[in-house]
């Protein structure tokens, strides 16, 4: 089905009911892009932040079964030096409904554009939501901090 994404051979797909709400199986398979820089490191540790998380929350009646897709750097490597974002790629993230990226390298002068922006257009993320509270106990220059309760939509698929 895939170039060269492994699907994993347990877990199962989310996928999407009639009314848009996510039908998510006791063992998911997640598609994550490991990112370039910082993403070599943080997305190995994330992977085991979120594996204590789900074995805490549901005492081993729910696991992820993690499925590496590519971007960036580590695309080129695979797909060719022209290959930042493989069709593949796409594809996958609209396959298994829910996904995770690391950073992505942010080209600088010519060459290719940004691959956050590539892929927020071509899926069509086009809302950052950031819910914004209080958290008691936490510093604030409000007057009255704890009456903060809010949604902030931010238009995120930049030149559409």
């Amino acid at each position: 089905m895939y170039e060269h994404i492994q699907v994993p051979t347990e877990g199962q797909k989310i996928t999407l009911r009639p009314d848009g709400t996510l039908n998510v199986p006791d063992q998911p398979i997640i598609p994550f892009i490991e990112g370039d820089g910082v993403g070599i490191d943080t997305t190995p540790v994330m992977i085991k932040v979120v594996d204590a998380a789900v074995q805490h929350a549901y005492s081993g009646r729910r696991r992820i079964h993690w499925m590496e897709i590519y971007a960036g750097e580590k695309a080129t490597r695979l797909y060719g030096p022209d290959v930042w974002l493989p069709d593949e790629t796409a594809q996958a993230i609209q396959d298994y409904v829910v996904s995770i990226k690391g950073p992505l390298t942010t080209p600088v002068g010519g060459g290719i554009r940004s691959l956050n922006v590539t892929l927020r257009q071509e899926l069509d993320l086009y809302v950052c939501l950031r819910p914004v509270r209080y958290f008691k106990g936490v510093p604030s220059p409000l007057k009255e901090p704890e009456r903060t309760d809010m949604v902030i939509f931010r238009e995120n698929s930049e030149d559409i």
